[in-house]
């Protein structure tokens, strides 16, 4: 049929063609990119099993005062334990966290799993969350002393050390790892978000770099003035510990009220 055109004729309807193609692909797109900003919230008043997810090359041994006390408050804490030795690939680490969470559902029946992740652990749980496993039935994510943003260490000790695992070059601000996590919403739907974080810690800096946008965010100074957490100290800390609570709870995260300072 477009033989019998004129060229120019031919190629005006070529153009043509190749707009409406375009402009079909476009709605597609976005159409899919709306679906995924509209993601239903996972029930928030059934609370399940709690995954714990460690830091860099740590081991279950930092978050035995998070596994008590949310033993004693009637949870089940579940240690998600690091692959190789924890300072690997941090896109490797939330596909295990995932792979643990499936056998979590699977063996308990709960609706949903809430996770809490400890220092890289926390960066682990928004990379699970947004990229190995989008549509997991994660109820709640709160992160304690989370680099999100990266931290000013890992950059110092990969240029000292003339490079760093995986893990800690992930960690340095700017790297392409973070930049994806932290380009568009800081916290996509599904989850309630909750971050913890001390203006005396010297691992995780700046102490900003553990907040994300869109989550209640908790600082342990405001809470208790004269607290001088460092950053190994923030899973036994007081105010971590009274956080747990309302931020795992059944009703909506709030601060921790009450807190023997």
């Amino acid at each position: 049929m477009l033989d019998a055109l004129s060229p120019q004729r031919r190629r005006t309807v070529l153009v043509a063609a190749a707009l409406a193609l375009l402009l079909v692909l476009g709605v597609a797109v976005t159409v899919v990119l709306r679906s995924r900003d509209t993601v239903a919230a996972v029930p928030q008043d059934q609370p399940g099993p709690v995954l714990l997810v460690p830091g860099y090359g740590g081991t279950g041994a930092s978050l035995a005062p998070l596994a008590d006390a949310l033993r004693a408050a009637g949870r089940q804490p579940v240690l998600v334990p690091p692959v190789g030795d924890g300072t690997g690939d941090l896109r490797a680490q939330a596909t295990h966290l995932g792979e643990v969470a499936r056998e979590v559902l699977a063996d308990t029946g709960a609706p949903s799993v809430d996770v809490v992740g400890y220092s890289a652990g926390g960066v682990v749980a928004r990379l699970w969350v947004r990229d190995a496993d989008g549509d997991a039935p994660v109820r709640r994510v709160l992160t304690v002393g989370a680099p999100h943003h990266g931290t000013s260490q890992a950059a110092v000790g990969s240029e000292l050390a003339g490079g760093c695992p995986p893990a800690c070059e992930q960690l340095v601000p700017g790297s392409d790892v973070l930049r994806r996590l932290n380009a568009g919403d800081e916290t996509p739907a599904g989850p309630a978000w909750v971050t913890v974080r001390s203006t005396t810690d010297r691992v995780v800096t700046p102490v900003d770099s553990a907040a994300l946008a869109g989550a209640l965010d908790v600082v342990v100074q405001d809470v208790c003035p004269r607290s001088a957490a460092a950053h190994p100290d923030l899973p036994s800390d007081p105010v971590v510990l009274a956080l747990l609570g309302s931020a795992l709870g059944a009703g909506p995260p709030a601060g921790p009220a009450a807190v023997r300072c």
